[in-house]
């Protein structure tokens, strides 16, 4: 164990602590809307940096490494994908996502929005998407506790599962306490430091291995490892992977929380070039974590392992702090999502029929927080839950499927339906989970026939069904047309 390691964590932990304690004194008479969306105030950098972290989650230090290190240069197409993604998704779906969440009865979560959009009398969309929100954040935030866990016992030497309680203990604090201000916040600052460590590390082990330093040659790398195409099917798959921005509740729910439009298209310059150089040298951790190292028992652990190699503890501490960063930054946003589904779709409207004041809310939505962690801690530590690049692409491919096309068609077809949104939502969640138990071993991610499947059903099923009333197109022409003043 690393004493400095140790200490620069526990500053660490307590810095992120105290944001969390700073938004509840600051906050603590706000409304839901302040406690789920931040009252729609976030700026450009926060939320640029917050939305990319919020998706970043350990996989881009430990996952994404790990199979670079494994398989070669053709994992990149994950990484590849996701940034084309990310792009379309800030330039294209979040100016519109903004606008029509405003004119939808300035809607603060994802189903609330789809049920405004329609003018829908009826709950069925906010039941279905906050079942799967719970279920699929469940499963994501697992993702993140293991993540942590597998940092702490590496680096500091204790039980994996106990390091798992620790940090989560603390993520279920500050979101518990702070809710989006402090999300956001704390996501800015673990944004920030994730791109800097992974700046950081790679450049300084080239250095090492230019002055002789490396386990490997490049001769010595298994055969196609250097072959960005070595496989359609990692093309394929690895280019599917940018569909999932299209429904990502945590990370839409930026867009909406933005004070302007203007700060809108700074926050999108902003948050692509970060996730452009955030996936560059992620795959170059891998390759180069490879060279470095040779061959290494865990290929999870590849930067840890690098940055514990070329640094000195304090420095060590700091970077190997980034992957706290990317599992707390994903799991606090996932926790607040679900926390604002269920207590803004489900029980305020249908379990207390509009009566629950804004404190209740507020304590509906912990509540919720501190569940599902529970229910997230239980699955993290199975040992049969598998790894966290499995847990992330499974959570990743339901939301992918289940609220992308839906979310798109609403805001750039007036021809939509309510039943659309619904056959859209339903089919997309049911053939991703469908392929993922019995197709997985095609080599094809699941999002792609999942997302295919869901556009057509939504189509299909807006086609036949009765055209929506004027007062809905009216709806969407007020919302395309929307300018702020």
């Amino acid at each position: 164990m690393n004493i400095s390691e140790v200490v620069v964590f526990v500053i660490y932990l307590c810095f992120m602590l105290g944001i969390g304690v700073y938004f509840f004194v600051r906050s603590k008479d706000g409304g839901d809307k302040a406690y789920f969306l931040g009252g729609r105030q976030m700026g450009a950098w926060v939320s640029a940096l917050s939305a990319g972290a919020s998706d970043m989650s350990a996989w881009v230090l430990m996952g994404l490494p790990a199979s670079i290190y494994v398989a070669g240069i053709g994992q990149a197409w994950i990484a590849i994908g996701l940034s084309i993604g990310y792009a379309i998704s800030w330039l294209v779906q979040a100016p519109r996502l903004r606008r029509f969440t405003i004119v939808a009865n300035d809607s603060i979560t994802v189903p609330q929005y789809l049920t405004n959009r329609f003018l829908s009398k009826s709950k069925a969309l906010q039941i279905i998407c906050a079942v799967i929100f719970l279920v699929a954040y469940t499963v994501y935030a697992a993702s993140s506790m293991k993540a942590c866990g597998t940092l702490f016992h590496t680096v500091i030497g204790i039980d994996t599962t106990t390091a798992m309680y620790i940090a989560t203990g603390i993520i279920v604090c500050y979101t518990f306490l702070g809710g989006f201000n402090a999300v956001c916040w704390t996501d800015f600052f673990q944004g920030l430091l994730m791109l800097a460590a992974l700046l950081i590390a790679p450049i300084f082990a080239l250095g090492i291995i230019n002055g002789g330093g490396a386990a490997m040659s490049f001769s010595d790398m298994p055969a196609g490892y250097w072959n960005l195409f070595e496989n359609w099917k990692d093309v394929v798959s690895g280019l599917g992977w940018g569909l999932g921005y299209f429904g990502m509740p945590h990370i839409i729910v930026r867009f909406m929380s933005l004070e302007s439009q203007k700060s809108l298209k700074k926050s999108a310059k902003i948050g692509i070039t970060w996730n452009v150089l955030i996936v560059i040298f992620s795959v170059a951790a891998g390759c180069i974590g490879h060279l470095l190292l040779g061959d290494i028992a865990d290929s999870s652990t590849v930067f840890i392992q690098m940055v514990r190699k070329i640094f000195p503890g304090v420095i060590s501490g700091v970077l190997l702090s980034a992957i706290l960063a990317a599992s707390m930054s994903t799991a606090d946003s996932q926790l607040l999502a679900s926390a604002s589904a269920f207590a803004s779709d489900v029980y305020k409207p249908i379990l207390r029929k509009n009566k629950a004041g804004d404190k209740e809310m507020l304590w509906i939505g912990r509540a919720v927080v501190l569940a599902i962690s529970i229910a997230a801690l239980l699955i993290a530590s199975n040992p049969n839950a598998g790894s966290i690049m499995d847990l992330v692409s499974n959570a990743w491919g339901v939301f992918g499927a289940a609220f992308g096309p839906t979310i798109l068609l609403s805001l750039f077809w007036k021809r939509f339906t309510f039943s659309g949104a619904v056959a859209g939502i339903l089919v997309g969640a049911a053939v991703d989970v469908l392929w993922f138990a019995f197709l997985s071993g095609t080599g094809i991610y699941e999002i792609i026939p999942a997302f295919f499947a869901s556009t057509v059903a939504a189509v299909v099923v807006s086609l036949l069904s009765k055209k929506p009333d004027k007062e809905v197109e009216e709806l969407f022409d007020k919302a395309v047309s929307f300018t702020e003043e």
